[in-house]
């Protein structure tokens, strides 16, 4: 209800101040469109997150209402304990709020933008602890290849910002689907995270699905890919296993198979057309699904149902044995398999229309 509001009176003070999309070539929408989205998201998370921390340290660590501790089965001491690290978190959070504003009003370059985004997700990875530590003891790789997953996953949502709805629903989607796998391993600091962010865009959401009414921008975009990829990062796959399946840890590339399909093949397109990937186009899978004739929400549910398709399995992966997880990715595959033979059919279409034209 908090995001909802603030969404509402950020669109107004948006249309005030003139803080608005309007209609170019590489762009997909066609109307003005207030911006700012992100500044709703961004704000309720924090004041959340610190009113969060705040009961713990004050209120329920002091030893008041010790009763709801034990039904729990936590220590207030572990809650402190994180709270260290949850500092962290939000430092990196806001690097990359104030880059994403910052590109929003005055349209920096890729590169600076990769090398903040780096920047931020070594700070997450150091003061934060947000990095995965299984199979790899080496301390400098793992912080690595931790802040390499952030920087992807965070792009992969700007990218999937590219029509009303998308970015922000599959976010839902994939945090909700990470919350199962939290709660069922008992994380209870992960999981109270998890149902923040995920209320913080809902109420975002409810102005930004088709037709859109404001949009969140990269200050939105970039902060949303940094929440999902630090609770992929911190949630525990691993010991959900008991037997010692190592699969299980692979759940976050079924979830975000989605999300990263759209990265990857528009990146390798735009590549292939000697055209910087980081440059906005009209190629993302949506805008494909959007010309084979889907409307703006046929085209938003069909990928939310996608991301569920592909999501829900990868919960199961800690319960299966190899060949179950096998028809999992088997069945992930098949998934993006499907979209991409609505992307094939198409861009057939339009080919066939601007020959006809010619």
């Amino acid at each position: 209800m908090l995001s909802l509001v603030l969404t509402l009176v950020v669109r107004r003070a948006a249309v005030w101040a003139g803080f608005l999309a309007r209609p170019v070539a590489d762009r997909y929408h066609r109307g003005v469109v207030p911006l700012g989205g992100g500044i709703a998201i961004y704000v309720t998370i924090v004041l959340f997150v610190l009113g969060g921390a705040g009961a713990v340290k004050f209120v329920f660590a002091a030893g008041c209402l010790g009763r709801l501790w034990e039904r729990a089965g936590v220590e207030p001491a572990d809650f402190v304990a994180k709270l260290n690290e949850l500092w962290g978190v939000l430092l990196a959070a806001t690097v990359l709020f104030a880059l994403g504003l910052w590109d929003d009003i005055k349209h920096r370059g890729p590169l600076l933008k990769l090398l903040v985004q780096f920047g931020a997700a070594l700070v997450a990875v150091t003061l934060g602890r947000v990095r995965v530590e299984l199979f790899i003891e080496n301390p400098l790789i793992t912080s690595l290849l931790s802040a390499l997953w952030i920087v992807i996953i965070v792009n992969a949502f700007n990218f999937l910002d590219n029509m009303d709805g998308l970015s922000a629903g599959i976010a839902v989607i994939t945090t909700c689907i990470l919350f199962v796998a939290a709660a069922t391993s008992g994380q209870v600091f992960v999981g109270g995270l998890a149902l923040v962010f995920v209320g913080a865009v809902l109420g975002f959401l409810v102005l930004n699905f088709p037709p859109a009414k404001i949009f969140m921008g990269d200050a939105g975009s970039m902060v949303v890919g940094f929440f999902v990829a630090m609770l992929t990062l911190r949630t525990t796959y691993y010991h959900q296993a008991q037997s010692g399946r190592w699969y299980p840890v692979l759940m976050p590339l079924v979830v975000m198979a989605v999300p990263l399909y759209d990265f990857l093949s528009v990146t390798v397109l735009r590549i292939s057309q000697g055209k910087s990937p980081f440059v906005g186009d009209t190629q993302h899978f949506s805008h494909r699904l959007r010309k084979a004739g889907l409307s703006d929400v046929q085209t938003a549910l069909t990928l939310y149902l996608a991301t569920l398709c592909t999501g829900l399995a990868g919960i199961f992966l800690y319960q299966v044995n190899l060949a179950g997880a096998i028809l999992i990715f088997v069945q992930m595959v098949m998934v993006l398999c499907i979209i991409a033979v609505l992307e094939s059919t198409a861009n057939n279409a339009e080919i066939r229309n601007q020959n006809r034209c010619a």
